[in-house]
C-alpha cells in the first residue's frame, strides 16, 4: 500500500453506495477494505475488526465453539485492559462481564450496536470533510 491507495479497483458508483450507509460500506469486500484502512489511520481498527468478529459469533451453531469464540472475543476486545479494547460503556461492559461464563449468540449485541454507531459517526465525519472540501483525502467517498 505504499503511497498508494488500494481502491482504486472500484468503481465511481460503488464509492458513491459506500457514502449512502455504513451497511453498504461493510457489505463490500472493498468498501470494507477501504474503511478498514480510515479506521487503521485513525487508531480504531479494533472497531471494525469487533464488530466482525461479532457478525461471525452470530453465526455460531455448536455450543462449545459459541463458548470459545466468546471467550476470544471478551479476552481480545471486552476485558479491561484487553489488548484491542473497544470503547464502550460501563454498564455494557459489565453486563457482558457478568453473563461471559454463559454467553449467547445475543451476548454482544448492545457492544457491537455502540461500535456500529461509532464507526457511522466516523463515516459522516468523512463525509461531511469530503462535501467540505475539494481534495479527496479518503478515495473511497
Amino acid at each position: 500500500f505504499k503511497g498508494r491507495c488500494c481502491f482504486h479497483r472500484s468503481t465511481s458508483r460503488e464509492t458513491m453506495e459506500w457514502s449512502e450507509s455504513v451497511d453498504t460500506l461493510l457489505e463490500s469486500k472493498d468498501g470494507l477494505d477501504a474503511f478498514r484502512t480510515f479506521l487503521k489511520s485513525e487508531f480504531s481498527e479494533e472497531n471494525i475488526d469487533f464488530w466482525m468478529a461479532c457478525e461471525d459469533f452470530k453465526k455460531t451453531k455448536s455450543s462449545a465453539k459459541i463458548v470459545s469464540k466468546a471467550q476470544k472475543i471478551y479476552s481480545e476486545f471486552i476485558q479491561a485492559d484487553a489488548p484491542r479494547e473497544i470503547n464502550i460503556d460501563f454498564t455494557t461492559r459489565d453486563c457482558i462481564t457478568q453473563n461471559i461464563s454463559e454467553p449467547t449468540l445475543k451476548c454482544f449485541d448492545d457492544a457491537q450496536r455502540q461500535i456500529y454507531s461509532l464507526m457511522a459517526k466516523y463515516k459522516e465525519l468523512v463525509n461531511k470533510q469530503q462535501n467540505g472540501n475539494q481534495k479527496r483525502w479518503l478515495p473511497f467517498l
